[in-house]
């Protein structure tokens, strides 16, 4: 029997270890592959990728429909998991159920397999040097060829620069940014 956790959003604070996405074991790995063999024939749902580099950091984001299983790519970085909906999701060798707003910890060596029980909005967040999505998804997965962003022609791709100079200076006035908040220099 596998455990099972439940969380919610109910303003109570909780438990951290529950709230960290944790390596998948080998025989935990073995299966989702083998889910993933599977699964390939199957018609994917289109899944648009919204993309955002930003500031030294890069989300990619995507919206699920109800009553939809993913299995995610093998990461292998430390990342953010924003989670908002209701899912049952197989964290490590454990399944979990998430409800409302969640912020995950991510563990490098994760691979999740997600039952959506509602429309669920995923993003996944973790600080890069990447200049292009392409860069961005290499860093965080070496099955890199099996993500729907490089499958699937439904993405939404954000580069911004980051802030310098002179627009750093116009930004940081104290009409618009309060002496609390500007940068150092």
């Amino acid at each position: 029997m596998i455990p099972y956790t439940s969380l919610s959003c109910d303003g109570t604070m909780a438990d951290a270890a529950a709230k960290m996405l944790t390596a998948a074991p080998d025989h935990v790995l073995r299966r989702l592959e083998d889910l993933d063999a599977h699964m390939i024939g199957n018609e994917p749902v289109d899944v648009p990728t919204e993309h955002v580099i930003h500031a030294g950091m890069y989300a990619r984001t995507i919206v699920l429909p109800p009553d939809h299983v993913l299995t995610g790519a093998l990461v292998k970085i430390a990342t953010l998991l924003l989670v908002t909906g209701t899912v049952e999701m197989l964290n490590g060798d454990a399944w979990q159920r998430l409800e409302g707003y969640n912020v995950l910890c991510g563990l490098p060596g994760r691979k999740q397999l997600i039952v959506t029980r509602s429309s669920v909005v995923l993003t996944m967040i973790f600080p890069t040097a990447a200049r292009t999505v392409a860069e961005a998804e290499e860093e965080f997965t070496d099955d890199f060829e099996r993500l729907l962003s490089r499958r699937q022609n439904a993405n939404a791709v954000r580069v911004t620069p980051a802030l310098t100079g002179r627009e750093a200076e116009l930004i940081d006035t104290e009409e618009i940014c309060p002496e609390q908040f500007r940068s150092e220099r």
